[in-house]
């Protein structure tokens, strides 16, 4: 009988769950809460001004300049992520984390004051600069705490946050903003923030790292920034702000490959690069980044412009239009819950992975097809499809990046599946918006309806109303054409992707 325990510590080491990790995990979750509410803030502003734009549109105005609210916060995210990702690795992961959280409560006090849209914009980079050390130092802060094989049971929580956040945002957003106007959107955030930072200042414990000198390779996020920045807005402006062969879209066009070429070279030279290439010879991680840039587009672009379309062609309020996102949140919790329970008890992931991409393609060619007699039903429908696929990927990059380096490693892979995403999540809603903008200017002929609300639409005649709903039905159905083609190229990242055995607490 003594040699039963012995037995039972052997065969929970083998699969991954020693009794020395469950002895931990009590306050493994304590710590959890706050970088989880942390993580949350960061998650949910990624979309929360998705069905408050209308009134700021209508009180500020700005209406050709509304996708880059979104986008200059997640451009910004994506650009600082590598080197928050750096500091922790160089600095300790716990006191990045509290000084992300302060930048990006000063962001959040800032946006709600703007009365401009260039000034909400510039705002919300500064919100975007902190999300950036957010996202990363807490997917890392999980690497630290958890080993790879039971990350898919703490990565679940994880995926529950980011759906509350990507999905649950437009639904807070708009409750706010009939509720306490738009500027609220943001103020809210500050005393959440507050808790999130006692919270993890006074719990969260990890090992101190020996001080050493920082070494930022500031050139390499520099040609980074300059890169990424510049595709956006060959994105953004082409066709629409300028024609696609004018000397300003082409030369962006060419900056944008020289920066990225001079990134690429420079980081092959740096002694300490931002962003390290040979991460990319590893086949997951190659693939984990690919697949991460597919889910961050498909999220940015459902929860930015399924609350336009129910708003203005299915006539309903801000705050209706968040609740009727729920379908797609509560079968993505769902599902993710499930898969990374899986995950953690089996170890593998490849097939679930492709048939999640595979519902999200068959979700957003459905999609593609509403029109403006589509009923409420039928979107509904489309839009639980989405949330399952959505589930079933969530936690998938990070886990397969992470599971495929060494603890050396950890911070940096985590940083690079982490931008991607972000990355994904600007160019697709940059994209997304420009190909609104251009089907509704197509539609309406130049007649002047470039800053409606939802309330001018009654005052416009029938014919010019008509008219104006056709231009966003033809522009939603080309967005989510659009993103068939991303679930597609996701599907195809996840075919590539190798089945390698999740690593227990004992690896």
């Amino acid at each position: 009988m003594a040699q039963k325990p012995a037995r039972e510590a052997r065969s929970a080491h083998r699969r991954g769950t020693a009794p020395a990790d469950a002895a931990r995990q009590p306050s493994v979750r304590i710590t959890m809460i706050g970088v989880m509410l942390a993580l949350l803030l960061a998650m949910i502003e990624n979309t929360v001004v998705g069905t408050a734009m209308p009134t700021i549109v209508g009180q500020i105005g700005g209406m050709s300049h509304l996708s880059w609210v979104v986008t200059a916060y997640t451009l910004a995210t994506a650009v600082t992520t590598p080197v928050w990702g750096k500091l922790g690795d160089t600095l300790g992961r716990r006191q990045i984390f509290l000084v992300s959280i302060a930048v990006f409560l000063a962001g959040s006090a800032l946006s709600g004051t703007a009365h401009s849209m260039a000034v909400l914009i510039a705002y919300r980079i500064v919100q975007g600069v902190g999300a950036g050390g957010l996202a990363v130092t807490a997917f890392a802060v999980i690497g630290d705490l958890v080993p790879p094989r039971e990350r898919g049971t703490y990565q679940s929580m994880t995926a529950a946050v980011v759906a509350i956040g990507t999905i649950g945002g437009p639904l807070l957003g708009g409750f706010v903003t009939d509720s306490l106007g738009w500027r609220w959107v943001f103020y809210i955030n500050v005393p959440i923030g507050i808790v999130a930072f006692v919270w993890c200042a006074l719990c969260l414990k990890l090992p101190r790292k020996r001080p050493e000198r920082v070494r930022i390779d500031y050139q390499g996020a520099l040609l980074l920034g300059v890169a990424i920045t510049a595709i956006t807005l060959v994105t953004t402006w082409g066709g629409e702000e300028y024609a696609w062969g004018s000397v300003q879209i082409v030369g962006l066009a060419v900056s944008g490959v020289a920066a990225l070429g001079a990134f690429l070279w420079w980081e092959t030279r740096a002694s300490d690069p931002v962003l390290p290439l040979r991460l990319f010879r590893v086949r997951n991680v190659t693939t984990s980044a690919v697949l991460s840039a597919v889910l961050g587009a498909m999220m940015f672009g459902a929860s930015t412009y399924l609350p336009l379309f129910q708003q203005t062609v299915l006539g309903v309020s801000a705050s209706n239009s968040g609740f009727l996102l729920l379908p797609m949140m509560g079968t993505l919790m769902v599902v993710s819950t499930i898969a990374g329970r899986r995950i953690t008890r089996t170890g593998t992931y490849r097939s679930r992975a492709l048939v999640g991409c595979g519902l999200m393609a068959v979700a957003t060619y459905g999609l593609s097809t509403m029109g403006t007699d589509t009923t409420q039903l039928t979107c509904s429908l489309y839009m639980a499809l989405l949330g399952c696929g959505m589930g079933f990927l969530m936690q998938m990059p990070l886990l397969v990046a992470q599971n495929s380096v060494g603890r050396e490693d950890l911070g940096v892979s985590s940083a690079a599946v982490t931008m991607f995403r972000t990355i994904g999540g600007s160019l697709g809603v940059a994209v997304f918006g420009a190909l609104l903008n251009r089907a509704i200017t197509n539609g309406m002929h130049g007649a002047a309806t470039g800053q409606l609300s939802t309330s001018d639409l009654a005052g416009l005649t029938d014919s010019l109303r008509v008219r104006y709903l056709e231009s966003i039905t033809s522009g939603i159905d080309t967005i989510y054409m659009c993103a068939t083609a991303i679930a597609l190229l996701g599907l195809a990242a996840m075919w590539w992707t190798r089945e390698e055995q999740l690593r227990g607490a004992g690896e």
